[in-house]
């Protein structure tokens, strides 16, 4: 087997349009570690050989006419199943829409394809896509590649194993509540998510989403260095007519002071032993490259962002989420929506009317900390990567694992891009486990996230290649 799946989106990318190697030995190299530890794990749950080989005979062709295939020519990447892939069910992980056929590409797919990815397979979520584990019965479970005894994460734990075993060079994911973030702090890897119409989004293949989902749900790209993530954004980031929230922002903005903030307990939060030592060696890292760093004890609400974006997200046709997740069966998903019976039922207008008011005077808030501090370090979660489906443990368990979510959750309630880094390794009660930190920005400035991410990065190894243990 060909060990062209080892390198980096950027290193790829640059070889195959010197021609050194074909797209096509990149494909079949993907595919072939795909074959040999997919099983293992579980991540890719739909893919087709001979159509990820067309693809990568395009770009072939497109070399051979001495034409430009673009910023991703004939990396392999994955998708998330919960977006169009034309010809391809978006099943989004449960029987429901095990039928739903795409008749056209999401403008993620489409905006992949336009800079010359090869889309080797689709990944696993958990059923519609609500939970911080990933598994649902149509798909069955995805492993952490890391340490099976931990959840990959979710919603995008299968784009965040995948590319921790080195399925695809980089993995598209999308983000409500922390759904890029936290998959790659507990496989080990990097995941950003955007600033909401950073990233156009349209699934024709399905009703048009309620204004929760589109004033919070974003795509975004996670890999295995930085690097790649920039790659993946440029590349995710081009415009699209059908989504009317795509904000023709610059991808690298105006320059700013090297002041960056540090806050290990964000209202309160109860903030773990080792995510606290790594997120002080991020900021001594940060400190050592000319930054000025300031510890805060206090940042603008992010407690009542979370409450408010969780209202935001599920009371928004709650009652019709509860009667599907019935009707599909899934345990995970009517944990999860029972447990935030409080927040999302029975919002009527008034109330709706008072979280958008309330989520504009929040969002100023934020925006004038960031004119301030142009960057902040804090926890992507409160505890390291929890023990897999502990949610369905009970109550207490669950409240648990919400309450250490917090500052993945608040996010996008302002429509704020975050970066989750990861750094290295801790212990846990499952054993080994990933550990990283969250940078986040104001809207629109995911470069400064990146640029942070890449100081962060810089003083450690590269990030290993999980090599999972067969089932």
């Amino acid at each position: 087997m060909s060990d062209l799946w080892r390198l980096s989106a950027v290193e790829l990318a640059a070889r195959i349009r010197k021609r050194e190697v074909s797209a096509r030995e990149a494909a079949q190299s993907a595919l072939d570690r795909l074959d040999a530890v997919n099983p293992a794990i579980n991540a890719v749950v739909d893919h087709r050989p001979d159509d990820v080989l067309a693809q990568a005979a395009q770009v072939d062709a497109m070399l051979a006419r001495g034409e430009d295939p673009g910023p991703l020519a004939g990396v392999p990447v994955t998708v998330k199943i919960n977006v169009d892939q034309a010809g391809y069910a978006t099943t989004n992980g449960v029987n429901l829409q095990k039928d739903v056929i795409a008749a056209e590409n999401s403008p993620v797919v489409d905006n992949l394809l336009r800079a010359g990815a090869v889309i080797l397979g689709r990944t696993n979520t958990p059923a519609f896509s609500l939970r911080w584990f990933t598994g649902n019965a149509l798909h069955g479970d995805t492993l952490n590649p890391r340490n099976p005894a931990l959840t990959p994460g979710g919603s995008s734990g299968g784009a965040a194993a995948a590319v921790v075993a080195g399925i695809g060079h980089l993995a598209h994911g999308t983000d409500i509540a922390g759904s890029i973030r936290y998959p790659a702090y507990a496989c080990g890897v990097h995941g950003l998510r955007p600033s909401l119409g950073r990233v156009a989004a349209y699934n024709a293949a399905l009703p048009e989403r309620s204004i929760g989902g589109q004033l919070t749900a974003v795509s975004g790209p996670l890999g295995r260095s930085i690097a790649d993530l920039r790659l993946g954004l440029a590349a995710l980031a081009a415009r699209d007519v059908r989504d009317p929230w795509w904000v023709p922002a610059p991808l690298v903005g105006a320059e700013t002071p090297r002041r960056a903030a540090l806050c290990l307990n964000p209202d309160g939060m109860d903030t773990q032993p080792a995510v606290v030592k790594a997120l002080q060696e991020a900021a001594r890292r940060l400190s050592e490259a000319g930054w000025t760093l300031d510890t805060l004890d206090a940042v603008p609400p992010m407690q009542e962002a979370a409450d408010l974006q969780i209202r935001m997200w599920l009371a928004d046709g709650y009652d019709a989420m509860v009667a599907a997740a019935e009707k599909e069966g899934d345990r995970g998903a009517l944990v999860a929506l029972a447990g935030q019976r409080d927040k999302a039922a029975g919002a009527d207008l008034a109330s709706f009317s008072a979280t958008l008011t309330r989520r504009a005077t929040l969002t100023r808030l934020w925006e004038l900390f960031f004119a301030e501090y142009p960057v902040l370090l804090l926890p992507v979660s409160a505890e390291l990567p929890f023990p897999d489906k502990l949610d369905l443990q009970g109550d207490a368990a669950y409240a648990r694992v919400w309450r250490a979510q917090m500052t993945q959750i608040g996010v996008p309630f302002m429509g704020l891009p975050g970066l989750s880094v990861a750094m290295g390794s801790a212990m846990s009660e499952a054993g080994a486990s990933p550990v990283g930190v969250q940078v986040l920005a104001g809207r629109y400035r995911e470069d400064l996230c990146l640029d942070v991410g890449e100081i962060i990065e810089a003083g450690a190894a590269p990030i290993e290649i999980a090599q999972p243990a067969a089932r």
